[in-house]
């Protein structure tokens, strides 16, 4: 069985700078961590090869340093990291994003399975996911808690819904998106380590891959921040003392007088 994961890295700090000019996320020197929804799904693609047999190959979008967070993936249980690194593909939205990952996995050759982490913790869309199943055509699944069972040309699934959960029988391959709740991710090992740091990480530019100019990097983003800001500080509020009757007829006139 081969499995796809598609990772990516995040800010590990809250602290971090726009750039002014494209009013994008500042990345390169940010401390960074693999996205946690993500771990999830690397340590639900290595549980299915220890079952099944195959191959995980865990994917990745980012600047060189997303390097590390391959690494990590490989220190967990997958066998190999491939990453998308290009200026061009720098300021990329969730479409365009998906739109560059699906060609890689196209690059990348036969697959069973892609899993992802149901979102980014530094974007919370959960729109890269779905957005690569529909750029590859095959069927998604999201939320999901639990695999129950894998046939030879089908997924049986539990997935979590806001009032429970139902039970989706998908055809392979698919994609899937997974919460924290399908299983606990594992630590690294020692000869998990050794092997992440002589791994050979595969590096893919725009050049590598079949992609339409059109459709990456900012200019290939169909959505667009005009401007961010951070607002203004709240003005300090008003205690109201006394008695309550005193209190309600004094709250009432100074909501009125603010209308």
């Amino acid at each position: 069985m081969n499995i796809i994961v598609c990772i990516k890295q995040v800010p590990e700090t809250t602290d971090v700078k726009i750039d002014p000019e494209t009013n994008t996320l500042i990345r390169e020197g940010v401390a960074s961590i693999i996205n946690p929804f993500d771990t999830y799904a690397i340590e639900e693609g290595v549980r299915l090869r220890e079952k099944f047999g195959g191959k995980v190959t865990v994917l990745s979008m980012g600047p060189p340093q997303a390097q590390e967070a391959l690494r990590e993936a490989i220190s967990v249980g997958a066998d190999e990291g491939v990453l998308l690194s290009d200026r061009a593909f720098a300021g990329s939205d969730t479409w365009a994003t998906s739109y560059t990952l699906a060609k890689a996995i196209e690059k990348i050759g036969a697959f069973d399975i892609i899993l992802c982490g149901k979102q980014a913790s530094d974007g919370d869309t959960a729109q890269v996911g779905p957005g690569i199943s529909t750029h590859l055509d095959i069927p998604q699944v999201t939320y999901v808690k639990k695999i129950e069972e894998i046939k030879e040309n089908a997924v049986k699934v539990e997935r979590m819904t806001e009032g429970g959960f139902e039970i989706i029988e998908a055809p392979i391959p698919c994609l899937m998106t997974v919460v924290k709740e399908i299983n606990e991710p594992r630590l690294p090992s020692l000869r998990g380590k050794m092997k992440a740091r002589k791994a050979e990480i595969k590096v893919m530019t725009s050049k590598d891959l079949d992609l339409d100019p059109s459709k990456i990097g900012l200019n290939g983003s169909p959505t667009k921040v005009m401007k961010i800001f951070t607002p203004p500080p709240r003005k300090g509020g008003q205690i109201l003392q006394g008695e309550a009757d005193r209190v309600a007829a004094d709250l009432v006139e100074l909501l009125k007088s603010e209308v």
